[in-house]
């Protein structure tokens, strides 16, 4: 039985894209480097700041300097670039308080500023960001935290996520994929909107009645 829908924060909740260029270009050109290439900001949209800048400065004496700018530099000015996905906040207010809600994210120090700053942090139970674990995704610690935070296990939950990252999270956690908006991904459901988001939500709860009637998300395979 579906008890918890958990999140990955960035191509999730938000288009958040415009953000991270804008934010890694910056710091790009402070050091005097070029914008990123398209590879390098598909990386920068699902890994850690850490991960990210590790991507993008590969010089040990580079990276040194890069990170103490960083710890000064100011990603506020960045937030209001996080477009909120259509139907999102609907979403969430179907979901409570039948279900728990939680966030998994490689987002850090920033996690909470967007949450609050979108005014969306009062509807997740928890949130799990990668400075509350040694091993950010796709290691599952991640949901082994969410998990024992709200004495679930991992068949009574589904994960929405948007990239390879997230695909190896939830297998790891031994999670249910649902795939937002990513047809390129190995998932047990695929999502395009969150108007169609309840509609999932009721086909899984009648699964786990023993009814497959009625769903109108295209699972994987189909």
């Amino acid at each position: 039985m579906l008890k918890l829908v958990g999140f990955d924060c960035d191509g999730v909740l938000f288009d958040s894209r415009g953000a991270n260029i804008a934010f890694y270009n910056s710091i790009l050109a402070n050091f005097g480097r070029p914008p990123m290439a398209a590879e390098a900001v598909d990386y920068v949209h699902s890994h850690t700041v850490r991960q990210s800048l590790e991507h993008l400065f590969s010089e040990p004496q580079d990276l040194k300097k890069v990170l103490a700018f960083v710890r000064t530099f100011d990603y506020r000015p960045f937030i209001p670039m996080m477009l909120e996905e259509p139907y999102l906040r609907d979403f969430l207010e179907f979901l409570r308080p039948r279900f728990k809600t939680a966030l998994a994210t490689n987002r850090t120090t920033t996690t909470r500023s967007v949450l609050e700053q979108h005014n969306l942090w009062q509807y997740f139970d928890v949130v799990v960001s990668a400075l509350d674990v040694t091993r950010p995704k796709p290691h599952p610690e991640s949901f082994w935290v969410i998990l024992e935070r709200l004495a679930l296990r991992p068949e009574e939950a589904i994960y929405i996520g948007d990239s390879l990252v997230d695909e190896e999270f939830a297998r790891n956690a031994g999670v249910t994929l649902v795939a937002y908006r990513n047809p390129g991904l190995k998932a047990a459901y695929y999502l395009d909107s969150f108007a169609e988001g309840p509609a999932l939500i009721e086909s899984l709860s009648l699964v786990g009645e023993g009814n497959t009637g009625g769903c109108r998300i295209r699972p994987s395979g189909l």
